[in-house]
């Protein structure tokens, strides 16, 4: 079946789950998450949503950190009612008393998740929406192939390697491959952080947005560099000679989580964007439509989809989760360290 056959019969699925309801009676849910991917989320999740509920939908973007502060100062009159975080964010605003314990027995769809999808931070706090793998990607018609993350690091890459900024949410995960790689087995990740600021002399730059990668690669200024596997999906229509590689370590992965907000007053409407969030048809064409690997293992993607998507037996097994408690016990050592470390 052509790729365009499938979209439309997702289409027509998703739009027959819809269920209309009267303007005057709509009770408004509102969503904070990232602004990223804002345009395939109405499409495919916000808009046969409001069809289905009845309700109206708000949503309010962000980063991490603004997003917590927001409802950390409307902590006596929340807007919010659900938010999607990182896992190390939901965890903070956990800690913050900002989210509630969730009712799994409320998602139909919650056993049909991968394992690391289910109490992803602990109490109960997030179920898991997406997972992505951090690999390492090369410049085939420069380099032979790449095979451990040690690679970063040779000497003949001098000048042609980008590796990401420690504050980034790629930064920790590298951090943790690098202190695997290097055989270190303190729970800061000193080996890695040691490693990865001797390295300097290799790294072009430590770059804040993943979007630059895709320009440093088509300039030539870079041949080397962990890659979200997200940001590999845009880079695949590039026409470049790039190759992806799973190195023998494994790959870094991160996860994005969902949870509601404390003293909501439409929980039951967040348990709904939740569950049909969740769902196979959902899940299913947001990963066509290369927009968020899913976590739903009754999804099915062809090999020209699972081939860029966080997906399948053998990239699961090769996912290499931070622990969030890890991210939030060490974040400001690291970023400490980060900026004394780049000074000298």
């Amino acid at each position: 079946m052509k790729k365009t056959s499938r979209l439309g019969l997702l289409a027509l699925a998703l739009s027959g789950l819809a269920a209309t309801g009267h303007a005057e009676d709509r009770r408004t849910l509102t969503l904070s998450t990232y602004a990223v991917s804002q345009p395939g989320f109405e499409r495919y999740v916000y808009t046969p949503f409001r069809a289905k509920c009845g309700c109206n939908l708000v949503v309010e973007t962000g980063n991490n950190a603004d997003r917590i502060a927001k409802l950390d100062a409307r902590r006596q009159n929340q807007v919010v009612d659900m938010v999607l975080f990182s896992d190390f964010g939901m965890l903070e605003a956990a800690r913050k008393g900002l989210v509630q314990p969730l009712d799994y027995g409320r998602l139909k769809n919650y056993d049909d998740l991968e394992p690391f999808a289910k109490d992803p931070v602990g109490g109960k706090f997030a179920v898991g929406y997406t997972a992505y793998s951090v690999g390492l990607v090369y410049r085939s018609d420069k380099l032979p192939a790449v095979t451990s993350w040690k690679d970063l690091w040779s000497p003949a890459l001098k000048g042609r390697v980008a590796m990401p900024d420690i504050t980034t949410t790629q930064g920790p995960l590298t951090l943790h491959m690098a202190e695997v790689s290097w055989g270190g087995t303190s729970p800061s990740y000193a080996t890695g952080m040691d490693k990865v600021l001797a390295n300097r002399g290799n790294v072009v730059t430590f770059v804040k947005n993943s979007a630059q990668l895709a320009a440093l690669f088509a300039q030539d200024e870079i041949w080397l560099a962990p890659v979200p596997r997200f940001v590999w999906a845009q880079m695949t229509k590039s026409g470049m000679p790039l190759k992806w590689a799973s190195p023998k370590e494994g790959q870094a992965a991160g996860l994005n989580v969902m949870g509601i907000v404390a003293g909501s007053k439409n929980a039951d409407l967040a348990y709904q964007l939740m569950d049909f969030w969740l769902s196979k048809e959902v899940q299913t064409a947001l990963a066509l439509n290369m927009i968020d690997s899913p976590v739903n293992k009754s999804v099915t993607l062809p090999k020209e989809i699972a081939e860029v998507s966080t997906y399948g037996e053998e990239q699961m097994a090769s996912l290499k989760f931070v622990k969030p408690d890890t991210i939030l016990a060490n974040r400001a050592g690291w970023v400490d360290a980060w900026n004394k470390g780049m000074a000298r």
